[in-house]
């Protein structure tokens, strides 16, 4: 309930800001804005819809607060009633339309709205007359205290599952079996993985994404989870290997987590993602990998989405560059080197200004100081 109310604070502002442009009402329609809308309020039926079964219709109401109704078909509906109860999240009516007649959630968002669809914003929906997804996205960026605590929970989990999964892995196991793990690990704490990369050996000095193949795994294997849970993510990767690491893959993992460092270090308040970026890019040529960046996804911050956004240090004219970093925020940045050496976890911005690394969970080894902002996991190395 907490989390919808603070959504709703926001989209009231947002709609009541006083731009002549602003529409006469806000429909949300896929899965992160509705997550974010309304609390949660249920596990998607099909994992990778873009559209949701659940939209979220607020109009303006006194002031800048919002009336707030759902939309979902008459499948969905007696379950959304019973378990969702959506009047304990403040939506004053669920409207249940037929299943199979395509038009009939907008015609629904209309009457709710009591406006024609072209005076409608949405999240991108190209049924309605504007798209207000990037002020969604800034929105929602600035985690609620609930909401950070739900994503606590979630990065607690998702390294759990992590670790879980590769404590138990022998050399010569496959990676599918491993992988296999971490899933239903995810999936008894009711979350799920929108990413699970598990791979090893030579795939994983060749490829930044070695997907399981069914392959056995005999000496070093990443596993990289994207967990989801009640709309939020969080990511994580880590190691294990069968024996004492090589020196020359110290010498590689080592740079890495000096580039993770620095970006680490730039991401706090009174900086902007621009900063953030520049400090990632300069990370990169101290490490003797200048623009190396390039060569994988660089990450930045998540909540709703597994990225909310995601630029590069060559794009200083989108609007993210000058976003500011705030406090609850959340972040995972990702550098890798060639070589298989990556490093991967989501943090917190605090109030204090400090950074919290959620996907944390007891008994997984830490990397050697070395003069770091912040410890970091180190790899497994599991008996034989």
């Amino acid at each position: 309930m907490a989390r919808a109310q603070a959504a709703a604070r926001r989209i009231g502002a947002w709609l009541a800001s006083g731009d002549r442009d602003r529409p006469a009402a806000l429909v949300l329609t896929g899965p992160a804005a509705v997550a974010w809308a309304c609390g949660g309020v249920a596990p998607p039926v099909d994992r990778t819809a873009a559209v949701d079964l659940v939209w979220a219709v607020f109009s303006p109401a006194d002031g800048a607060s919002v009336r707030g109704a759902l939309i979902t078909t008459c499948v969905e509906a007696p379950r959304i009633r019973d378990e969702y109860a959506p009047a304990d999240h403040g939506f004053a009516e669920l409207a249940a339309v037929p299943w199979q007649d395509a038009a009939a959630f907008v015609r629904a968002a209309e009457r709710l709205a009591a406006a024609p669809a072209s005076r409608l914003a949405a999240d991108g929906h190209p049924a309605f007359g504007s798209d207000a997804s990037d002020d969604l996205i800034a929105l929602r960026l600035a985690l609620s205290a609930p909401e950070q605590e739900d994503l606590r929970e979630l990065g607690q989990d998702a390294a759990a599952a992590l670790q879980s999964a590769l404590e138990a892995w022998r050399p010569g196991e496959r990676d599918l079996d491993i992988q296999a793990r971490c899933a239903a690990r995810l999936e008894a704490a009711g979350a799920d993985a929108p990413v699970l990369i598990v791979g090893g050996d030579d795939r994983l000095k060749r490829y930044r994404h070695p997907m399981a193949v069914g392959a056995a795994v005999r000496d070093i294997v990443m596993a990289v989870v994207v967990a989801r849970r009640g709309g939020l993510h969080a990511a994580a990767t880590r190691f294990a290997t069968a024996a004492p690491l090589e020196e020359a893959y110290v010498s590689v993992r080592r740079r890495v987590l000096a580039i993770e460092d620095a970006v680490l270090s730039a991401s706090r308040p009174g900086g902007t993602y621009g900063t953030a970026l520049a400090a990632l890019d300069d990370g990169y040529e101290r490490a003797g990998a200048p623009g190396e960046w390039a060569g994988h996804y660089q990450g930045g911050p998540i909540g709703f989405a597994q990225r909310e956004f995601e630029i590069a240090p060559d794009q200083a004219s989108s609007r993210w560059y000058a976003e500011p970093i705030a406090a609850g925020h959340a972040i995972a940045w990702n550098p890798s080197l060639p070589g298989g050496a990556k490093a991967e976890d989501t943090y917190l911005v605090t109030d204090s200004g400090q950074l919290e690394r959620v996907t944390y969970a007891p008994g997984w080894p830490t990397e050697p100081d070395d003069g770091r902002q912040l410890p970091r996991p180190a790899v497994l190395e599991v008996g034989t």
